[in-house]
């Protein structure tokens, strides 16, 4: 009867020694080597973003009206996170969509547009004076 308990007994004590090794072992060190210029382009880039009055729009449509309206609800209920607006510039009724302090923004968006949206895109709107 000793005999029966005391090799599975032996076989449990050798496989939580290996356990417990080997979940030690588990450990190490991540070293990043990272350019010093990078950070100070970064904070550039987050000065020249702050300071800018730009933004990006992507237009989803341009055409005549019942395409435009079509097309703005489409987007409405597609993309609940933007709101289309509707402009005319004549002869065309556009929908545009987003205020996007960056392109990488812009771009991020468009993405998820194109696939309801396929001739979609970037574009910054004029200055109005």
């Amino acid at each position: 009867m000793k005999s029966s308990l005391f090799k599975p007994t032996l076989l449990i004590a050798i496989t939580c020694f290996i356990t417990i090794n080997y979940t030690n072992a588990q450990q190490g060190q991540v070293v990043l080597n990272q350019d010093r210029t990078i950070n100070s382009l970064l904070e550039l880039k987050k000065e020249m973003n702050k300071n800018s009055d730009d933004y990006y729009k992507i237009q989803i449509y341009s055409g005549d009206r019942n395409g435009a309206q079509k097309a703005q609800k489409e987007f409405k209920e597609a993309f609940t996170d933007w709101n289309p607006t509707d402009i005319y510039e004549p002869p065309n009724f556009k929908i545009w969509a987003g205020n996007f302090k960056t392109r990488l923004e812009a771009d991020r968006a468009l993405k998820q547009i194109k696939q309801e949206f396929p001739s979609a895109f970037i574009f910054k709107p004029k200055a109005k004076n």
